[in-house]
């Protein structure tokens, strides 16, 4: 009887824990065009790649706050807090685009070499 309230505890454990928020560094890129910021001249796009790498880093920063609240949150209720007040990952997903996109521009309009 103990053994089957362990499987039990454990498994409700995996299965909490399969929904909790993801790490930043783990969602992929969403696809952004690099088109729209063909017509920039290179000081635009060096104030756009600064302005999507501060939204990026405070989503990302949002999101890893999401997952830490998750992992104690599972730990202590089995539900992961973001699944009832959401997370940026979609955020995360789409400045990663941005960043892509206008290092893209930067490479084919001279304005940077490509690494």
């Amino acid at each position: 009887m103990t053994t089957l309230i362990i499987k039990t505890i454990l498994t409700s454990l995996v299965i909490a824990a399969a929904g909790c928020a993801t790490r930043p560094e783990s969602i992929p890129a969403s696809y952004v065009s690099h088109e729209k910021y063909m017509g920039n001249n290179c000081l635009e796009l060096v104030s756009s790649m600064s302005d999507a790498r501060a939204n990026l880093d405070k989503f990302s920063a949002m999101q890893n706050s999401k997952a830490n609240t998750d992992a104690a949150t599972v730990f202590f209720v089995l539900i992961p807090a973001s699944k009832l007040t959401g997370d940026s990952a979609g955020d995360v997903a789409k400045y990663k685009g941005e960043v892509e996109a206008i290092e893209t521009a930067q490479v084919k309009t001279g304005c940077k070499k490509s690494s």
